[in-house]
């Protein structure tokens, strides 16, 4: 469903517009994306293959994959670097004959914890003395369970254990894997990674819009609940939560409108024609998701943050969105320095005419004193 039909044979057929309006859905469940193959880290490796992949690759993963047989995990960051800058990536891809031999650690391994698990899509570096920074890094395939993959532990999220299912802390020592398990060619790595994650930061806020649409649903349900009326009143009655509900609705739709845009500018071109609006919805999506969360669990009170309704479990998920794929911060920078360039040469254009005609005002003005 999310291989989107102008870019990939291998789809269902759909736009990216008309996916985003079905991942909203997919959002509101914990389930949904994975009981429909839309999960990640399991479509931005579908995409990568299915992309970048040789015929052998995409018939003995890409096949599977689409098919729900397996799952398979995405490794790139790393405990001991500044992951943001992923030019910092320092697990060792080193070429012996025909193999490639494996060194470093990876964490935040989404999905390596999984049983149907069987391959990780690696990213490592196998130039680490190209004057290029970006030509330095690749990807390899690695099946899970090789010789020398060590999965030491299952990442909480705010104290939330998704094991055996979640993010991994892994290591490699000295793991083999066939020279044919490259993914496009050394030095590519960049190519694939940006590839690849252009489009899963736009489906993340696809889902993470059904996730705000689902705690107002649950605000709702609780400021118009009659048994509990603090004040006596409902909450419904009182203005300030009002007031909320009327905010996360202008919030939600106009994130909404900024993700469906980001969808149709990739439909028009590709994730790289879309980088600005990529980024717009890859920040703000997650933000306003947050702020409304926040709201129905206030609403709640103390059972709005315990296990009695799913917003604490949302809110630490959608949370994370803030990181994944690139923390806020890196996404402002290239967007500011995006909307810079552009904007730059007319901007310039515009002072330059205003320094002439203050030029000109100044000239009158000092004629005309002269000649009082």
């Amino acid at each position: 469903m999310f291989l989107p039909k102008n870019h990939f044979a291998q789809g269902a057929g759909f736009s990216n517009l008309e996916y985003g309006l079905m991942a909203e859905y997919l959002g509101k469940s914990k389930l949904a994306a994975e009981a429909t193959n839309n999960a990640a880290p399991d479509t931005g490796n579908m995409e990568v293959l299915a992309k970048y992949g040789n015929d052998a690759q995409k018939q003995q993963w890409l096949t599977p994959l689409l098919e729900g047989k397996i799952r398979s995990a995405f490794l790139m960051t790393e405990p001991e670097i500044a992951s943001s800058d992923a030019t910092n990536i320092q697990l060792d891809i080193r070429r012996e004959g025909d193999e490639y031999v494996l060194n470093g650690s990876k964490w935040w391994s989404s999905g390596a914890g999984d049983p149907r698990c069987k391959i990780y899509l690696v990213m490592g570096k196998t130039d680490a003395q190209n004057p290029n920074p970006y030509r330095q890094q690749s990807v390899v395939l690695v099946p899970a369970g090789l010789p020398g993959i060590t999965i030491h532990r299952m990442l909480h999220v705010y104290g939330y254990d998704d094991a055996p299912h979640g993010h991994g802390h892994i290591s490699f020592t000295n793991v083999r894997v066939p020279h044919g398990n490259m993914v496009l060619g050394a030095g590519r790595g960049f190519e694939i990674i940006q590839g690849r994650l252009g489009p899963g930061r736009i489906h993340h806020a696809m889902r993470t819009i059904g996730a705000a649409e689902q705690a107002i649903e649950w605000m709702i349900a609780r400021i118009n609940d009659e048994r509990k009326t603090p004040f006596g009143q409902p909450l419904a009655a009182h203005g300030v939560i009002v007031e909320w509900l009327a905010k996360s609705r202008i919030e939600v739709d106009a994130a909404r409108l900024i993700v469906l845009n980001a969808a149709i500018k990739i439909d028009r071109g590709d994730a790289k024609a879309a980088l600005t609006e990529i980024a717009q919805a890859k920040v703000l999506v997650p933000q306003t998701a947050l702020t409304i969360i926040d709201r129905a669990v206030q609403s709640y009170g103390a059972a709005g943050v315990c296990q009695d309704t799913p917003l604490a479990y949302l809110w630490a998920l959608v949370r994370t969105l803030r990181i994944a794929d690139g923390p806020d911060e890196v996404h402002l920078q290239q967007l500011g320095k995006r909307e810079n360039r552009r904007r730059r040469e007319a901007v310039g254009q515009k002072l330059a005419w205003q320094r002439q005609e203050s030029d000109r005002i100044l000239s009158v003005h000092g004629f005309a004193k002269a000649h009082l």
